[in-house]
């Protein structure tokens, strides 16, 4: 079964830069619709990015403007670059994969999975 898989989270100080990826292996002729969210301590999960052929880049007033996500659809995979983090964007950042389109696609039609996380720590 496919599911997405992230990478890239860290520590880094006020101000740092990191790449997060994910990946979502054997699913071959597939394309997706991405999504980036996180979650911190004690708070629920919120949007943070999402691209796909419909509407393109989307991203929460919070990241706009550091935040940029790009997509390898070739490989299936999704990056979301960040700069200039703060310590507020520390939390457990969380991939979400959509079946887009692929007529020779084998996931159901309705797959959507998420992936385990990847956290982000930005000291002050």
């Amino acid at each position: 079964q496919a599911q997405p898989v992230e990478s890239g989270g860290g520590s880094v100080h006020d101000g740092g830069s990191l790449r997060l990826s994910c990946v979502v292996s054997g699913a071959p002729y597939c394309t997706f619709d991405w999504g980036w969210y996180r979650q911190a301590p004690g708070e629920e999960r919120e949007f943070v990015s999402s691209i796909n052929i419909r509407a393109g880049e989307r991203y929460a007033d919070s990241v706009k403007g550091r935040f940029t996500i790009s997509q390898d659809e070739p490989n299936n995979t999704v990056y979301l670059q960040m700069y200039n983090l703060r310590p507020q964007d520390t939390a457990t950042y969380f991939c979400r994969a959509e079946r887009s389109y692929g007529a020779h696609c084998r996931l159901p039609p309705d797959f959507v999975d998420w992936g385990q996380g990847t956290q982000v720590t930005v000291s002050s």
